[in-house]
């Protein structure tokens, strides 16, 4: 663990409590039903998790970069789907942090770091990788913007008090035509469908959301075209997260193999005793440990208020790609029973494998730092 501080030590110890006495219990149920990851709504906002990355002047609990990477993987190593639904809920948040203005964190972020509930919605059915390509519109209407478009896999938008939504103010301009608005889910005018049916993360819920809504001028976040800006500040620190879930999953499937190996036997023998195995556990410590000290990098340099494009990209890059390693060599430790839904392996394998797709594609990472690279 990293050098914390003792209130931080203190909160990880309390939050590490929760995920195994109220998280962990429910993740194969909220798997196997879908019931939405919102059902922790409540025992999360008492905890004060929902707002662990907003400031404390605006009621939230304010913890470091370094301390909230920890805190993050114990989330996502109990529950992927309640980690889905938090995460996803600080990107609505850190969108009104660095985009919005002394009026608008104070309206919105109090209640956020409570029951309220936020999504973030830039991803589009024909722009994922490039949101520059995106055809949601926002118009001036009067003394506000009519949003039409239509966003697609946006967590949490179905059960969402509002939603960060990012449209062009100028279609010619490309990125620099991206503003970023806050909308009020009880203004309507946003129509979400049944939630996907995805592989995994079953309670984290995505949706495709339809949009035809008049949004007045103070809902807009910044000055017309800075939106672009603020979605990849937004999403640096969403792929140091992301980089954290992959290190709480690939921790949990890793700590069972352990047990399983010590306990396993074949012929008398430990299979723990057996050296190919030995040399999977060690390839898998290894993986895990690179992972969780390539994001402590980046969030260091969060902290520091330093650039960390580079560093989560690679942090996202490596741990997301490490997961689907890690979390294979644990169910073919553990053979046959690997296989079944008795054990969580498998859903830890399912959960993780959309950690290579979204907040940009393991692709897109590489091409992000190939330039740094290349300067």
């Amino acid at each position: 663990m990293a050098s914390h501080n003792d209130d931080d030590l203190a909160l990880i110890e309390a939050i590490r409590r929760y995920c195994t006495e109220i998280l962990a219990p429910a993740a194969a149920e909220i798997d196997e039903t879908g019931r939405s990851a919102t059902c922790h709504l409540d025992s999360l906002a008492n905890m004060g998790l929902m707002g662990l990355n907003i400031p404390e002047a605006y009621g939230g609990l304010g913890l470091r970069p370094t301390a909230l990477f920890d805190a993050v993987a114990l989330i996502a190593g109990a529950c992927g789907s309640t980690a889905s639904m938090i995460t996803a809920h600080w990107l609505a948040t850190d969108s009104i942090l660095y985009g919005g203005d002394e009026a608008q964190r104070d309206r919105y972020l109090t209640g956020a770091a409570g029951k309220c509930l936020g999504a973030f919605a830039l991803t589009e059915p024909g722009a994922g990788s490039n949101p520059a390509d995106m055809t949601t519109r926002a118009v001036r209407e009067g003394d506000g913007y009519r949003i039409t478009g239509t966003k697609h896999f946006i967590s949490n938008a179905g059960e969402a008090d509002f939603i960060v939504v990012y449209a062009k103010t100028d279609p010619t301009a490309g990125a620099r035509g991206i503003s970023a608005f806050v909308v009020d889910r009880k203004a309507g005018g946003v129509r979400t469908a049944s939630p996907e049916r995805t592989m995994g993360l079953r309670g984290g819920h995505v949706f495709e959301v339809s949009l035809d809504c008049l949004v007045p001028e103070e809902n807009k976040l910044g000055a017309e075209g800075s939106g672009f800006r603020t979605a990849l500040k937004v999403l640096d620190g969403g792929r140091v997260e992301i980089a954290a879930c992959a290190v709480g999953m690939a921790q949990a499937a890793f700590g069972a193999s352990v047990e399983w190996a010590k306990q396993r036997r074949v012929g008398g023998t430990p299979i723990a005793d057996f050296q190919g195995l030995q040399w999977m556990l060690a390839d898998m410590a290894t993986d895990i440990e690179a992972s969780r000290l390539l994001g402590m990098a980046a969030a260091r340099k969060r902290e520091a208020g330093e650039r960390y494009s580079r560093e989560s990209s690679m942090a996202k890059l490596f741990a997301s790609e490490m997961v689907g390693r890690v979390t294979d060599k644990a169910i073919q430790i553990h053979g046959g029973y690997g296989y079944t839904r008795d054990l969580p392996l498998e859903r830890y394998a399912r959960d993780a494998r959309v950690f290579r797709i979204y907040e940009g594609s393991s692709e897109v990472q590489r091409n992000i730092i190939a330039r740094f690279v290349l300067g």
